[in-house]
This record gives structure tokens, C-alpha cells and sequence, in this order.
């Protein structure tokens, strides 16, 4: 077949592409800029926005299925940047889609669009959508979730994934946000109570993405729904975090703040960045707050049942190779 993904060339699409070529599907990847290893790979590559339709169309166009894992993630910034390319460009993708006779669509979400305020403790794909979110990403997403999974008909499957926490040693953002927080002193431990969260390896993330496609089509049983991705092996949050800082060689994090005052501060420094205009990103936001004080891990039993997913890389193999790369990229 010949498949479509959409932010290739990032941490995420970029194993999915990987592993498409690996059994030698046709890939064309749409993102903003070049990836020289893109071209190694024999990938297409299509420069443009996802806000753009005309250059979505360009990408689409002669596709047979499309991944749509390119978003703008984040924790701060302009509402209007993550509607443009959350929702409108899943728009686009649709419209495109749909237009050019596309049979197929996997959509990539995240756990964080049923997330509230509270833990979530072996959820399912019941859970619904919060009527409040702390985050305009978490907005955003819910909302393209919504139009990916109501976009599913006689003309066009979908099918929406919900990847937990990614990980892995080229991982773009976990990882070296926190590696980079510890060093500067500016890392805290959250709340007073032990937490669990769920993780997945990028190996195992970019699989199931596979899996999904492999079990879409028109009219199949998995066409119009959500399913929870995951390691399937909660982890205490700040063990996992100090087992990351151990592999880049940075002692635990012992400081620690209530949750109730994190929370406030994100509250308070979330204003005062919005009121004062500052550039860059407040060194708290509510939706840190929640997301570091509270449970959040799934029950992906739906995911191996309907998609035949079942995870190949564990937590603790995952941290051990995260570790070689790390170690590898600072030479000891």
C-alpha cells in the first residue's frame, strides 16, 4: 500500500514510517520541513502546513491510507496555534481524505483528552470527556478526536489511538525536558502520595499504530473507534522519573511541593505569563500540576483484543536502551 504520514519526520511518525518501509510499503511524509533521512529511506517527502488544505491535498493525493500523527503538543501557548493545526488540520486531513478516496485513516490522540483533574485508575475506553480542560492542547485534541471518529462512514474508516506517555532514546520531549529541569535545579517532586502512570516504548507505540491498520477497513469492527496504548505495566511516576535521571547520570530529585501549591502556582504563573505577555513557557502550568500529582494508567485489554496489539519492548528493556543512547550521545 502506500501510506501517508503526517509529521514523518518526528519522533513518533518517524518509527512508523521505519517500520512501513521495513515490509515495503510506498511511504510519502507530510511535515513542515526536510528530513534528510527521510530521502535515505526512499520516503516522499511534501513540505506544508497541516492548517493549509491545499498543501494537505498535495499529500494526500494517491494515498491509500493516511496516519495523521503530526500535532502541536505542548503545555503553553496561543489557543489559535493549537487549533489551527489540531483541529483544523485534522480537518483537512478528513477533507482530503474523503475528497481523493482514501479508504482508510488512523488518527493518533492521547490518553489526556479523558484526563480531568483526578485519577484515573484502570480506565477504558468508556471514560468520557471532561467538561473543563487544563490545557489547550488537551482541548484541541479532544475535539480533533471528536471529528476523527465521527468522520467514519461507508467512503472512510477511521480509527483513533490514545499512546500513553511515549518514551524511548530519540524521544524529542519526555525525556529531555526532565533531564534538563533536574540539571538546573528547577525539578520537583510533586504531592506527598506515590502515583501511577501509564508509559509506552516507541517500538511498541509505532506497532500498534500498525496493527490498527492492519485490522481497519470499511465497515471492520475496530472503524469508529478509541482504544487505550500503553506498556500495559503502570510504573510509580517518580520512580520512573528518577530511573530516566539515573541513566543520564543525574542524581534523584528530593525537593518536593504539596500538590494543592503546585496547582496554585500554575494557576497564579499561568495569569501573570497571559496578563504580562512573556515569551517562553511558565516554569509551572496547571496541567503539569495535575498531570504529576494524579494516577493515570488504562486498561488496554481492548487494544489486544480488537487490534492484536500486544507490547514487545518492557519498561525496564526500554530504560536500558534509552540509557546506551544517552551515554553514547555524552561520550562515557
Amino acid at each position: 500500500m502506500k501510506a501517508l504520514v503526517t509529521g514523518g519526520g518526528g519522533f513518533l511518525g518517524g518509527e512508523i514510517v521505519r517500520l512501513l518501509r521495513q515490509r515495503g510499503d510506498a511511504v510519502r511524509s507530510f511535515t513542515r520541513s526536510a528530513y534528510p533521512w527521510l530521502d535515505e529511506l526512499g520516503v516522499e517527502q511534501v513540505l506544508g502546513d497541516l492548517a493549509d488544505p491545499e498543501a494537505v491535498e498535495r499529500a494526500v493525493v494517491g494515498c491509500d491510507i493516511v496516519f495523521h500523527v503530526a500535532a502541536k503538543a505542548g503545555v503553553w501557548g496561543r489557543y489559535a496555534d493549537f487549533y489551527d493545526t489540531n483541529v483544523v488540520g485534522t480537518q483537512n486531513v478528513i477533507a482530503a481524505c474523503k475528497k481523493h478516496g482514501v479508504r482508510k485513516l488512523v488518527y493518533t490522540s492521547t490518553p489526556s483528552v479523558v484526563h480531568s483533574s483526578s485519577d484515573i485508575e484502570n480506565g477504558n475506553e468508556s471514560l468520557p470527556y471532561p467538561k473543563y480542560f487544563e490545557a489547550h492542547y488537551q482541548a484541541t485534541k479532544a475535539a480533533a478526536e471528536k471529528a476523527a471518529i465521527a468522520a467514519n462512514g461507508p467512503e472512510l474508516a477511521t480509527v483513533t489511538l490514545r499512546p500513553h506517555l511515549i518514551f524511548g532514546p530519540s524521544d524529542p520531549h519526555l525525556v529531555p525536558r526532565i533531564l534538563t529541569a533536574a540539571r538546573a535545579g528547577k525539578l520537583r517532586r510533586i504531592g506527598s502520595r506515590p502515583v501511577k502512570v501509564d508509559v509506552t516504548y516507541i517500538d511498541n507505540a509505532a506497532d500498534a499504530h500498525i496493527n490498527a491498520a492492519d485490522k481497519l477497513d470499511i465497515g471492520s469492527p475496530v472503524a469508529g473507534k478509541a482504544y487505550f496504548i500503553s506498556n500495559d505495566e503502570p510504573v510509580e511516576l517518580w520512580g520512573f522519573i528518577d530511573r530516566i535521571l539515573a541513566e543520564g547520570g543525574v542524581p534523584p530529585v528530593s525537593r518536593r511541593v504539596s500538590a494543592l501549591k503546585a496547582r496554585l502556582a500554575g494557576r497564579f504563573l499561568e495569569w501573570v505569563y497571559w496578563m504580562l505577555r512573556l515569551s517562553g513557557e511558565p516554569p509551572m502550568t496547571r496541567f503539569v500540576a495535575v498531570q504529576m500529582s494524579t494516577s493515570h494508567w488504562y486498561d488496554i485489554s481492548a487494544a489486544k483484543r480488537d487490534l492484536g496489539y500486544s507490547p514487545k519492548v518492557s519498561v525496564d528493556e526500554g530504560l536500558k536502551r534509552l540509557g546506551e543512547r544517552l551515554r553514547a550521545n555524552s561520550g562515557t
